[in-house]
């Protein structure tokens, strides 16, 4: 079974207030079918975010980003609405390379 992936990539007015919120909404997210997430900011701006966040399908992540809830809380986080970048992808391959 593949997986989908959704990468967001958006800017933030300050990161602590923006995690605090997103920390907060984690149990929406596991409603409504987040598998696993990664939150990365940017080392030359720390107010540039990428989160990645894990899915059973293309369907469901969509669903989960086009909910009015989301796009609110990303707004009470101080995302700058416009920055939003949303791509979904197959995942092909995960692993770690251990002694290699």
């Amino acid at each position: 079974m593949t997986s989908t992936i959704a990468l967001v990539r958006h800017r933030v007015a300050d990161f602590d207030a923006w995690k605090t919120v997103y920390d907060g909404y984690a149990p929406i997210q596991a409603e409504h079918g987040v598998q696993g997430h990664q939150a990365l900011r940017s080392i030359e701006n720390p107010n540039d975010v990428i989160v990645s966040h894990t899915f059973d399908s293309p369907e469901a992540a969509r669903a989960f980003f086009a909910m009015p809830e989301l796009k609110e809380a990303m707004s009470q986080a101080g995302v700058t609405a416009d920055s939003v970048e949303i791509s979904y992808f197959d995942e092909v391959e995960a692993g770690a390379l251990v002694g290699a």
